[in-house]
């Protein structure tokens, strides 16, 4: 038989390199959070997108277009040239074509009424970095915890039995009677 090696531990270059890739993906994440999160209940600033141009690329299988335009908020408190309209296709609008939008925030892009889907690429990147911490970390997390558990159980148990308590031992006589 042998003896059992204990937990088994990586290497602390990759532990590192994998941390460092985790906050990376952190780091990509956490800022768009409110707003792709504005964005996908299309929460913001109504108002009117002017279609003014269309940029498409050409993908293996399809193409990916997105039109350039103007927005004006409904008050008109609210003035942006150059803007992108999310998710909208090449046939979705003509040149000159007004349609409902909301602004949520972002710098260069506004949204349709029914708002986006652009929240699903910033939960993976969340989840991918949180499942990459716990791979690296998650083990030595729960020995932490487990020990840290184990010793406030013996430690109560000591106490409860009074044992270890400080306290002599009455015999079983109660303290006003002795």
């Amino acid at each position: 038989m042998t003896a059992d090696p204990g937990p088994r531990r990586g290497s602390p270059a990759f532990t590192a390199a994998l941390t460092l890739f985790a906050l990376f993906l952190l780091f990509l994440a956490v800022p768009g959070i409110g707003p792709a999160v504005r964005a996908a209940r299309a929460d913001g600033v109504p108002g009117t997108f002017t279609a003014r141009s269309v940029a498409c690329v050409e993908h293996p299988g399809h193409e990916s277009c997105t039109w350039n335009g103007d927005f004006r908020s409904d008050d008109g408190a609210v003035r942006r040239d150059g803007v992108e309209l999310y998710g909208a296709d090449r046939d979705m609008l003509r040149e000159g074509q007004e349609t409902r939008a909301v602004d949520v925030g972002r710098p260069s892009r506004v949204y349709g009424p029914g708002g986006s889907m652009e929240w699903v690429f910033t939960a993976l990147l969340l989840l991918a970095a949180g499942g990459i911490l716990l791979v690296g970390y998650g083990g030595p997390v729960r020995r932490l915890l487990h020990a840290r558990t184990s010793t406030r159980t013996s430690t109560r148990a000591g106490a409860h039995s009074g044992a270890h308590s400080g306290v002599p031992d009455s015999g079983g006589v109660p303290s006003h009677s002795r």
